[in-house]
This record gives C-alpha cells, sequence and structure tokens, in this order.
C-alpha cells in the first residue's frame, strides 16, 4: 500500500491539502522492530490496530505530531508513516507562523508535514477514507523510488521508504552512523 499513497491527497482538519510525495512502511506483526506496534497494542499505539484507512498520530520527541495512515492485514497492524508533502490548498493557513520557510518546505520532512495539516495527536483513529479526507489515487503520482528507510535505529535496512522520484520535497538519504559499545 505504501507506494499507492504516494500523490493521495490528504486534508487536515482546517482544510489545508497536501499531496504526498514520501512515505515510509511499518509493519505490527512483531517482525518490525522500528513499529510502534512491534512490542503490542498499548493506549498510544491503538489506532496502529485499528481499521485500514485510519489516521495514527503520535508526537515525536515531544515536539512533532507525525501521521501515518494505517494499513496492514486482517487482524493485523501497521501504518504507513507520511514523511513529505507538498500543500495544494491555502498555504497561508499551512504555514501556521512559519513564515521562514519557503512553499516547497513547509511539509517537507514528517513532523514539517504534521504541524503543516494541523492535526492533533488526539485526532488519532480518526477515519478518513470513507470521509474523503483521503484520496488515493489509482496509481502512484509520478514515477516511484524505493530505498532503506530513515530516523530510526532499527531495522534500517528494509527498503521500505517509497517517495516521488526527483522531488525536492523528498528527505535526503544520509546513512546513519552505528554506535558501538565500549
Amino acid at each position: 500500500m505504501a507506494p499507492l499513497l504516494l500523490g493521495a491527497l490528504l486534508t487536515g482538519p482546517d482544510a489545508v491539502t497536501v499531496r504526498i510525495v514520501e512515505v515510509e512502511a511499518y509493519s505490527g506483526g512483531g517482525d518490525d522492530a522500528a513499529s510502534h506496534a512491534h512490542r503490542g497494542r498499548t493506549d498510544r499505539n491503538a489506532a496502529m490496530f485499528g481499521p485500514v484507512g485510519h489516521l495514527y498520530a503520535y508526537r515525536s520527541y515531544g515536539i512533532h505530531t507525525c501521521l501515518n495512515i494505517v494499513c496492514h492485514a486482517e487482524c493485523g497492524a501497521g501504518g504507513v508513516l507520511l514523511r513529505a508533502g507538498v500543500v495544494v490548498s491555502d498555504e497561508d493557513a499551512a504555514r501556521r507562523g512559519r513564515r521562514h520557510l519557503s512553499a516547497g518546505h513547509l511539509a517537507s520532512g514528517p513532523g514539517r508535514l504534521g504541524t503543516t495539516l494541523g492535526f492533533p495527536v488526539a485526532a488519532s483513529g480518526s477515519e478518513l477514507l470513507e470521509s474523503g479526507l483521503l484520496q488515493v489515487p489509482r496509481e502512484p503520482w509520478g514515477p516511484v523510488a524505493r530505498g532503506p528507510r530513515i530516523g530510526i535505529s532499527r531495522a534500517t535496512e528494509r527498503p521500505w521508504r517509497f517517495w516521488v522520484a526527483d522531488h525536492p520535497a523528498v528527505t535526503r538519504y544520509r546513512p546513519g552512523r552505528r554506535l558501538t559499545s565500549s
């Protein structure tokens, strides 16, 4: 499902709409140590075990709200992190006081994208598909590139990050360094 979300339109609670250009998939069956659902259901991650097409929102480092679309097999858990997008409606509202950012960088990166759309963490579990807040295209929007997930320390080798090739809002890959114990 992750690459099919490229080009999807997601509308936030105050009508700001973003076209998704980068995503990252996370499974929940215990085999993906980087997934919030890896260790089972909690109050925080309950949405990842819920219906497909719903929102899973969480606070990253106590600062940024990150957004996921719940996607998993029946009776499973998992989601697709929305990593980057482009504002397609109401740029003034999308700014949310961030006048220093160019239009192309308002939703580049999961934290900025969350701020741009304005979903609060309390919206986690909200239905997106039937309400029309999430409109998924029949085919990905543009040529799709694939590579390892980034910004995590576990299960980094999985090529579960997908993006619209050569799009300027996509996160540049910078390989992390492994910490060794001394």
